[in-house]
Order: structure tokens, then C-alpha cells, then sequence
């Protein structure tokens, strides 16, 4: 039976293969049906696809009126779980909170949801910067906690973004936050924002766990092959893909306004291959 527990522990066995793995990022369950029928072996959802899917901005909680809440990212990431027989990894922000047991209970839900794993972040959305150190450590170990409690099938992911806030350091700093988190109990870690192969090298080389990057971000694009070869075990793409989409629908709509023309129809899947896919 493909269930939560037995998808949980295929994709955990994932990440101590000697070679990693590509876990593209879907934003609803078509996206995550057509990644499905290629050749991977996991999906990975994306916050920021999801936000952007329903005219929203990506976990923005300043504006209450313009947030998207959690209830709303688990209806979406439930529907992604059902569509698919791959484990699902699910973008599940920080927690949804700053305190340790908004965590759990985020990661319970998670559960609940069917996620093979999921990721939870250092970036404070409230404030500028990182949560305190201690306090991250506490929110993973918290996390950790109740996986445990219920059964411990699922990868944890902890994310730091020491990078994408421009910490003084962000190298030091998120080598001893992965380890830190690593030893609260997370499977995997994810140092958001290291685009160079050197940094990626030594975070692979200074870090005593599974190490997740992500690629397809802004114009310094990282070969997938290559982050497989200096040893990351999970390729992730973030909401590129949804983001190329978006960007796809403007380009195209600006192509008919100004020259009448339809060349961006020339690369659409079939309506036959789309049925066939979403008929199973």
C-alpha cells in the first residue's frame, strides 16, 4: 500500500544513496502530474508557486489581507499528495510560526497532508533576518519531537537562509546552523541561496549530513548533473518552474498584443497527451 509511512521511508532511503537525486517543485496537481510521468523519483512543492497560483504573494505576513494562510497551502499541498504515487516533500515555510510547537504542530499537519518530508526554514518573516540561534535549534528540535511521536516517517529539511539575508558570514554561518540542526534531528539540510560550485563544495565537504541545493534561480544557473557529482544528494528547483510559467503567460500575451502572432503555442503539450496523463 503507497501510503504516508511507506513514501516516507522510499524517499528517505533516497537520500543515502551514494548518488543524490532531482526533486522538482510543482505548484498544484497538474504541474505535479506532468513532473510525475519523467523520470524522478520525488516531487518537492513550492511556497512561492503556490502563492502565486492564487494572486498572492510568497508568505508576505506583513499584509495580513495579502498573506496566504496555512489552511490554504495545506489544501493546495493535499491536492499535489493525491495526484501523485511519488513521496511529496512539502515548502512548509517556517513553520507557520515562531514558536517550537506552531512548528510541530505544522509538521503534524504535514502528516496528516500525506508529505513524504518537509522543510522549515530559519527565515524570520516578521522581522529581518534569521530567528536566534538557539531558537531555530529549538523549533527543529521540537519538529523532531513529533515525527518521533508519530511513528518517525518523515524526512525533516531544515533550511537556513544565511545566504539569502546576507548574513556577515553566511558561509560559517550556515555550515554551523546545518550541523546544529542536523544534530536537533533534521534528515537533510538546505542552505538556501550558495550559487557558486566552490561554496556548494565546501558546504558539501563541512556539513555531516545530506545537503539539499537549489538551482534555477536568477542568472547563475547550477547543472544538476554537476551538484550531483561534488556529492549534494537533493536538487530541488524552488518555484523556478512556476516562476518560468508566469513569465511564459506574460511573454506570450505580449506576442499576440503586438504582433498578433501565437509562436509560444508551437512548444504546448497536446490536448490528447494532457488527457491521457490526467486520466490515470
Amino acid at each position: 500500500m503507497n501510503t504516508q509511512g511507506s513514501k516516507a521511508k522510499a524517499f528517505k532511503a533516497l537520500h543515502h544513496l551514494d548518488r543524490g537525486f532531482l526533486m522538482p517543485n510543482a505548484w498544484d496537481a497538474g504541474s505535479a502530474v506532468v513532473l510525475a510521468s519523467e523520470k524522478i523519483h520525488a516531487i518537492g512543492t513550492t511556497s512561492a508557486g503556490i502563492a502565486f497560483s492564487l494572486g498572492k504573494p510568497d508568505f508576505d505576513v506583513r499584509d495580513q489581507h495579502a498573506v496566504l494562510k496555512r489552511k490554504e497551502m495545506f489544501s493546495r499541498i493535499k491536492q499535489i499528495v493525491e495526484a501523485v504515487a511519488l513521496p511529496v516533500n512539502g515548502d512548509l515555510e517556517d513553520g507557520y510560526g515562531s514558536i517550537p510547537k506552531r512548528v510541530a504542530d505544522t509538521v503534524s499537519l504535514a502528516i496528516e497532508a500525506g508529505l513524504a518530508g518537509g522543510n522549515i526554514e530559519d527565515n524570520n518573516p516578521r522581522e529581518d533576518g534569521l530567528y536566534n540561534e538557539e531558537l531555530s535549534v529549538d523549533r527543529i528540535r521540537a519538529a523532531r519531537e513529533m515525527i518521533d511521536a508519530r511513528g518517525g516517517n518523515f524526512v525533516l529539511n531544515a533550511k537556513t537562509d544565511a545566504f539569502l539575508v546576507s548574513v556577515k558570514g553566511a558561509l560559517a554561518t550556515s555550515i554551523r546552523r546545518a550541523n546544529l540542526y542536523l544534530e536537533a534531528g533534521a534528515d537533510c539540510v538546505y542552505p538556501c541561496g550558495s550559487h557558486t560550485i566552490a561554496t556548494i563544495k565546501t558546504l558539501v565537504r563541512e556539513i555531516n549530513g545530506p545537503v539539499n541545493i537549489v538551482t534555477g534561480w536568477g542568472s547563475i544557473p547550477l547543472n544538476v548533473f554537476e551538484l550531483l557529482d561534488i556529492g549534494v544528494k537533493r536538487v530541488s528547483v524552488g518555484g523556478s518552474l512556476a516562476r518560468a510559467t508566469l513569465g511564459l503567460i506574460r511573454q506570450s500575451t505580449r506576442e499576440m498584443c503586438r504582433t498578433g502572432t501565437t509562436n509560444f503555442a508551437a512548444k504546448q503539450m497536446s490536448q490528447n497527451e494532457l488527457n491521457s496523463l490526467f486520466r490515470k
